[in-house]
């Protein structure tokens, strides 16, 4: 396995329109490349980043439960994954620590906000939804941060029934057991359901505190 690249960080042009164009285009990036897990288990044409987070913001809009700001939730999906457009889908088999991990995405997301974004009210907004993501402090990221086990769930399971895969029971283990909101915990039981009747395999045991 070779060790992963980065691209190199942007500089600042110091012209503020310049420097917006250049985040706008790196935004392809998440467009362009495919999700990690899926590439690793020779899924034929794979999602990409933001195939994923895409879904997950139309997921949020689905959400019956009125306690949650869901204009807020829509855009946590849609930058939770952001950094992802300069270092792009890290996974645990690559032998990055998690410490590491989030460094690196710390210095994109970094990199987005003072050399291309200038420090602007929109960049403040986004580095704010990313931040409050990464500490799941808050329902609204609780709730995303389920959406994204869900989601990839989702996915799974449709990979299954369109390549008649056998090889992704570690997607359904490592994110339905961990579902924590009541509804997306509900969704995660149908969809479990929908894939035994499909003769998928059972899900391993419930793990959410």
């Amino acid at each position: 396995m070779s060790a992963r690249t980065f691209p190199p960080l942007y500089k600042a042009t110091g012209d503020a329109a310049t420097d917006r164009l250049a985040f706008f285009h790196v935004l392809e990036r998440l467009k362009t490349q495919k999700r990690t897990g899926w590439v690793d288990h020779n899924v034929p044409g794979p999602e990409s980043i933001s195939d994923h987070m895409y879904r997950m913001a139309i997921l949020a809009m689905c959400t019956s439960d009125a306690t949650l700001d869901v204009s807020k939730c829509v855009m946590l999906a849609l930058v939770h994954d952001l950094a992802e457009a300069q270092v792009g889908d890290i996974t645990p088999r690559e032998g990055i620590s998690k410490a590491e991990k989030r460094r690196l995405e710390a210095e994109a997301m970094d990199n987005f906000v003072h050399e291309m974004l200038h420090d602007s009210p929109a960049a403040q907004r986004i580095h704010a939804l990313w931040q409050e993501y990464e500490e799941q402090e808050t329902p609204e990221a609780r709730f995303v941060k389920d959406l994204d086990r869900f989601e990839m769930a989702s996915q799974a399971f449709e990979y299954e029934k369109n390549h008649e895969m056998k090889t992704l029971q570690g997607f359904f283990d490592s994110s339905l057991p961990y579902l924590r909101h009541p509804e997306v915990k509900q969704w995660g039981q149908d969809l479990a359901t929908e894939r035994e009747r499909h003769g998928g395999q059972p899900t391993a045991p419930d793990k959410a505190s």
